[in-house]
């Protein structure tokens, strides 16, 4: 019988339930990954109220002549 176990989110080798990653390399890369997460989240966010801003400038320009 196989003893329970998960498998690791970054390289899917079985760890053991009270574990969360195989090693501190994946936990590592797991961490950057998630930094890059973020960071691409705050850029497109930035994107987002940039459009937004242009948007409402545009427009009211567009009433005002």
């Amino acid at each position: 019988m196989v003893e329970q176990h998960k498998h690791c989110p970054v390289c899917g080798k079985p760890v053991p339930l009270s574990e969360r990653y195989c090693s501190q390399d994946c936990e590592q890369i797991a961490a950057e990954n998630q930094k890059k997460v973020a960071k691409t989240r705050k850029i497109l966010y930035g994107l987002f109220i940039v459009f937004i801003l242009v948007w409402i400038l545009l427009t009211l320009r567009g009433k005002l002549f």
